[in-house]
């Protein structure tokens, strides 16, 4: 059974870790999917190629969703080329971690916009046509930005200011039929999460429940409830896949 068949979806940093599986899927789904990268065109090109083979229309577009006329030009695009969105799901982020005395404004900045500021961006410039079909906006958001954590204090607030964002966005347009969902991942192994040192690795490991790290697929697997139907009457959540770390 495909859950997304006749949907079209936008998925921001799609080219690796928790965006890829989530493109993948979507595209198992039957969904038309379009994802973005910063850089490495011929990854990105790659998995558009496969996508393609699965028979479902994909597209790929360099662009940084923390830049807002590069996000109001992509929105543009996607549309000429696979039609009105009605998925758009807000995965691209980056981490600077270090101790609040070591951080720099540099640092602080720069997560801040590229995690919060993205996701402004690509909601904004998709509303004016999802006012009028209805959608599923999905927001990567973290545990960390429920319950912090020491040397990611840049990371924790931009995660939690896209909890914020997401239910005063429910809340705007739930009546236009536009839902608003938030993701909040655990330790998922990940490229991103394999930067971690072995020490923080272990201390996540050992407050997880279920023992283990969770997959990207598997918060795939969430994205496609999300995206689908079947949620047709969930919005302004926070749903954290977390092994039971957020109990």
């Amino acid at each position: 059974m495909k859950l997304l068949t006749g949907k079209t979806a936008l998925i921001t940093g799609g080219s690796r870790g928790i965006g890829a599986a989530i493109v993948r899927k979507y595209a198992e789904n039957g969904a038309n999917v379009a994802f973005t990268y910063v850089s490495s065109a011929s990854k990105a090109e790659a998995l558009r190629d496969e996508l393609r083979a699965m028979n479902v229309k994909a597209e790929c577009y360099q662009s940084d969703a923390a830049d807002f006329k590069q996000s109001e030009s992509l929105v543009a695009a996607v549309q000429a080329d696979l039609g009105p969105i009605n998925i758009v799901i807000n995965n691209a982020g980056i981490t600077r971690d270090t101790l609040m005395l070591r951080m720099s404004e540099d640092q602080w900045d720069e997560v801040i916009h590229t995690n919060l500021k993205s996701v402004f961006n690509l909601t904004k410039h998709c509303m004016r046509s999802m006012l009028k079909t209805g959608g599923s906006i999905i927001n990567m958001s973290s545990v960390v930005g429920v319950f912090g954590n020491a040397g990611q204090a840049n990371y924790a607030a931009s995660k939690a200011g896209i909890i914020g964002f997401s239910k005063s966005i429910a809340k705007e347009v739930g009546s236009r039929n536009i839902r608003c969902n938030v993701i909040a991942p655990g330790f998922i192994d990940t490229e991103m999460t394999g930067e971690l040192d072995e020490k923080t690795k272990e201390a996540f490991l050992s407050g997880i429940p279920m023992k283990r790290y969770g997959k990207s697929e598997e918060v795939a697997d969430l994205c496609v409830f999300l995206g689908s139907d079947m949620s047709s009457y969930i919005s302004g959540q926070v749903i954290s896949i977390c092994g039971g770390l957020n109990t």
